[in-house]
């Protein structure tokens, strides 16, 4: 069994059990381990301790979070690459498919693509020379075949070429806690004029921050069409690189996201967990 899927059994039963504030004891318990072994595992993944975890999970917590939060575009202003709070995040790049090239099918474009293991289990990663165009956590070995055939569907023309290697680059760059990358990280993906711009507001939502569906709409100019945000957040084609995980229900609630609620808590509170350690080694 994976760290991840110990990880996210505890994750389910945390957020089963939220109410009650279920000891370090009745966790590990849940998990068929030690207490000792549970508590160092867990802080290995994340950071942080059980308890620390238990308290990112809570509805209380993202409604505060809400509350903080400004605009996503006024946030955007604050951010740059050389800030020591986006030690963890990443300077992406974003670049659309245009009218023309959608038209070629891929003639002459090479999609390299591989299964790797990350922090949240298995991730299906698609690259080309000018980007990451695919990035999605699977469930079972028959996803990562649908994914490919949908690859090869979408571009019929195109060299496709299994490629382990530049697929752990990409997951090295996103989730490392020592290793950062050398140069911006590239997305080269397809969609419509508002999911373009739904996206590229996503990535200016810094990480262990979230907003609302409503803000994002105001964000890319269209206040009344959080619903239409909300469908185009479910196209993202690049899950955690375009971090749809860091938007939320106005209420608090967590829920819809395409990869599975679990996983949503998981990346929450793991990105929480990086967020308060840096700002110890800071301080």
């Amino acid at each position: 069994m994976s760290d991840y899927t110990r990880i996210a059994r505890a994750v389910e039963f945390i957020t089963a059990n939220t109410t009650s504030q279920p000891t370090l004891e009745q966790i590990a318990a849940h998990l068929n381990l030690s207490p000792f072994h549970f508590q160092r595992l867990f802080c290995r993944w994340t950071g942080v301790t059980p308890k620390r975890y238990l308290q990112t999970l809570t509805v209380e917590r993202a409604k505060h979070l809400l509350a903080q939060s400004r605009s996503v575009l006024d946030v955007s202003e604050s951010l740059g690459l050389s800030s020591s709070s986006r030690l963890y995040d990443h300077f992406v790049q974003l670049e659309a498919v245009t009218p023309g090239e959608y038209k070629q099918r891929g003639a002459d474009l090479c999609i390299e693509h591989a299964v790797c293991e990350s922090p949240f289990g298995h991730l299906f990663v698609a690259t080309t020379p000018r980007g990451v165009c695919k990035l999605s956590f699977l469930d079972d070995e028959a996803h990562a075949t649908a994914l490919a055939d949908e690859l090869r569907r979408y571009w019929p023309l195109a060299t496709l070429r299994v490629n382990p290697a530049a697929a752990r680059t990409v997951v090295t760059a996103l989730f490392s806690r020592d290793t950062r990358p050398d140069r911006p990280l590239s997305l080269y993906v397809s969609g419509t004029n508002f999911q373009i711009n739904v996206w590229r507001a996503l990535l200016r939502i810094p990480p262990a921050t979230v907003v609302s569906y409503t803000q994002v709409a105001a964000a890319v100019g269209r206040p009344r069409a959080a619903r239409a945000v909300g469908s185009a957040i479910g196209a993202n084609p690049a899950a955690f690189l375009i971090p749809c995980h860091r938007v939320i229900q106005q209420s608090g609630r967590l829920g819809g996201y395409h990869w599975g609620e679990t996983r949503l808590q998981a990346l929450h509170a793991w990105e929480s967990a990086r967020a308060e350690t840096q700002a110890a080694h800071d301080t």
